[in-house]
C-alpha cells in the first residue's frame, strides 16, 4: 500500500550530505518529481482490484493466484521498503530514485505483456521491488529539498495529499480502462509517467548522501523475506492444499522458525534491519498494531468489494470503480483533517473516529447479500474512508512519539513497512475464508460474513489502542525507550 501519511520530517531525520549539484532547482519541482512517482505507485495499489475479474477471466486464474496477484506486490514492497531507504543513504538518494523507476516501469511494462497469471504474478513482484525504492527515497528528497521545518512539513501535507488522490483515482481509472481498452491498459499508463520522471529526476533533482549509512543486514532482510513469503503463501494455499498437508504445514513451520530466528539474531547487530527495543514504547507498538489492523481491512475491504460488485452484483469494471467513490472522497477529505487535528489534540480524536468509522462501515456489511440496498453499500464505503483517512497521520504520529530524531525516520519507516504486512495479510485471510467457505458449497457473500465480522473486531481494536496508546503509561515506556535509543548512539 501507498504511504499516505501526512507525516512532518524531522530537520534530523534525513541527515545526510549537501546536493552535489543542481542546487539552483526550485524545490517544489522536486516535490512535483517525487509525486510523480508517488502517484504510479500509489495508484497501482488500488487499481488492479477492479481488473480481477476480467484477469481471471482472460488468463484462466484460480481464486487464489487473484490473492497473489495482489500479494506479490505488497510481500515485495514490505520485505524491501526499509532496505531501499538504507541503501539510498549510501548509494545516493537521486540514482537510488532513478533505479526504482526504471524496475518499476519495466514490471508494468512486462505486466501488460504478460501471457499467464504466472508471468503476472511474477512481473507484480518486480513492480514491488521498484515500488521499496521510491517512497523512502522520495521523502529523503524532499527532506534535501525543504531544509526549513516549516517548509519540509508542507511539502509532505502535499505529498499526502497525492498519496490520498492516487488511492482514489485508482479504482475509477483502472475500472474505466478495462472496461473500453482491456485490463492490460490499467499497466501502460505507469510506463510514460515513469520515463518522464525518470528524465526529470536525472535533470533537476541534485545528488545526496548521508554522512553515515547504515549497513546492510543480509541476514535479517533474508528472515524478513522468507518469513512473510512462507506466511502469506500458507494462508492462501491453505485451502487449495489442505491445512493439514506437510506443505502447508511445513511453510508455516518456516515462518515460524524465520521470525524466531530474526528475533534472536537482530539484537546482536549495530546497525539491524530492525531495533526491536522500539517495541517497548507502547505508542511506536501501538502504531504498528494500528497499521497491520487498518491496512490488512483496506485491502480485504477492496479485494472483496470488487469481487462481489462485478461477480455478484453484475456491475461494469466502471460502475465498480464509481462505487468506491465515497471511500476515495472521504479518505482524501479526512486526511489532511486528520492531520492538523492530531498537530492540535494528539492522536486520540482521530483514532476514535477511525475506530468508529471501521466499526460502523463493517458491521453494516456483516448482513451482506445479494440485493443488499445500494443505499447501504455507500454508506458503508463513505465510513470506511473516513476510517482510512483519519488513521493514517495517527499511525504514524505514534510511530515516532518519543523517539530520538535521529531513529525518527526509521521509526516511520516501520509504520509504513507494517501498513504493507498488513494489506498482504487482509488480501490472504479475506480470500482464504471465502475459499474455504466455497469448498463446503457457502455462497460469496455469505462467506464474507466472518471476515466483516472479524474487521469490525479491527475496529473495536483501533478505538481500544485509541487510549491504550495516549496513557500516561504509554507516555512513560515512549520516555524510556528515547533515552535508550539516545544512550546507544551518542
Amino acid at each position: 500500500m501507498a504511504n499516505t501519511e501526512n507525516v512532518r520530517v524531522p530537520a534530523a531525520v534525513s541527515g545526510g550530505t549537501e546536493p552535489t549539484a543542481k542546487k539552483t532547482t526550485h524545490p517544489n519541482l522536486i516535490l512535483a518529481i517525487c509525486c510523480m512517482s508517488l502517484l504510479i505507485v500509489g495508484m497501482d495499489v488500488t487499481i488492479v482490484n477492479v481488473a480481477l475479474p476480467a484477469i481471471q477471466s482472460n488468463l484462466h486464474a484460480r481464486f487464489n493466484q487473484l490473492q497473489w496477484i495482489l500479494d506479490a506486490y505488497t510481500l515485495v514492497v514490505a520485505s524491501f521498503l526499509m532496505l531501499g531507504g538504507s541503501m539510498s543513504d549510501r548509494f545516493g538518494r537521486r540514482r537510488f530514485f532513478q533505479i526504482g523507476l526504471t524496475i518499476f516501469t519495466i514490471g508494468s511494462l512486462l505486466c501488460s505483456r504478460a501471457a499467464t497469471i504466472e508471468q503476472l504474478i511474477g512481473f507484480r513482484a518486480l513492480q514491488g521491488f521498484g515500488a521499496s525504492m521510491l517512497n523512502p527515497v522520495a521523502l529523503s528528497i524532499i527532506a534535501m529539498a525543504f531544509p526549513k521545518p516549516k517548509d519540509r512539513a508542507k511539502a509532505v501535507g502535499v505529498w499526502g495529499a497525492v498519496a490520498g488522490v492516487s488511492l482514489g483515482v485508482g479504482p475509477l481509472i483502472g475500472g474505466a480502462l478495462t472496461q473500453t481498452v482491456g485490463w492490460r491498459s490499467i499497466f501502460w499508463i505507469n510506463v510514460p509517467v515513469g520515463i518522464v520522471a525518470f528524465v526529470l529526476a536525472a535533470i533537476f533533482v541534485p545528488e545526496s548522501k548521508a554522512p553515515r549509512a547504515r549497513r546492510f543486514d543480509p541476514v535479517g532482510q533474508a528472515l524478513v523475506l522468507i518469513g512473510l513469503s512462507a506466511l502469506t503463501w500458507g494462508v492462501i494455499e491453505g485451502p487449495h492444499s489442505g491445512w493439514s498437508s506437510d506443505r502447508i504445514l511445513g511453510l508455516f513451520v518456516t515462518a515460524a522458525v524465520s521470525f524466531v530466528g530474526f528475533i534472536l539474531y537482530e539484537p546482536r547487530r549495530r546497525d539491524a534491519l530492525l531495533d526491536l527495543r522500539f517495541f517497548r514504547s507502547a505508542p511506536f507498538t501501538s502504531a504498528t498494531m494500528l497499521a497491520l489492523s487498518a491496512f490488512s481491512c483496506f485491502a480485504g475491504f477492496l479485494f472483496l468489494n470488487a469481487l462481489y460488485l462485478q461477480q455478484v452484483r453484475g456491475l461494469s469494471a466502471f460502475r465498480t470503480g464509481l462505487f468506491t467513490l465515497p471511500l476515495a472522497v472521504m479518505m482524501i477529505l479526512c486526511a489532511p483533517w486528520s492531520g492538523r487535528l492530531v498537530a492540535a489534540r494528539g492522536t486520540k480524536p482521530s483514532l476514535l473516529m477511525a475506530g468508529a468509522g471501521f466499526v460502523l462501515a463493517t458491521l453494516i456489511l456483516t448482513n451482506l447479500g445479494q440485493t443488499t440496498h445500494v443505499g447501504w453499500l455507500l454508506l458503508s464505503y463513505a465510513l470506511f474512508g473516513i476510517g482510512l483517512g483519519m488513521v493514517n497521520p495517527a499511525i504514524t504520529n505514534s510511530a515516532v512519539a518519543g523517539m530520538p530524531l535521529s531513529q525518527a525516520g526509521v521509526a516511520a519507516a516501520i509504520a509504513s513497512t507494517s501498513r504493507q504486512v498488513g494489506a498482504a495479510l487482509g488480501v490472504a485471510v479475506s480470500g482464504t475464508v471465502v475459499a474455504a467457505s466455497r469448498v463446503h458449497g457457502t455462497d460469496f457473500t455469505t462467506a464474507t460474513h466472518a471476515i466483516w465480522w472479524t474487521m469490525t473486531a479491527a475496529g473495536a481494536a483501533v478505538l481500544v489502542l485509541a487510549f491504550v496508546s495516549t496513557s500516561a503509561w504509554a507516555h512513560k515506556t515512549a520516555e524510556s525507550v528515547k533515552h535508550l535509543l539516545e544512550e546507544r548512539h551518542a
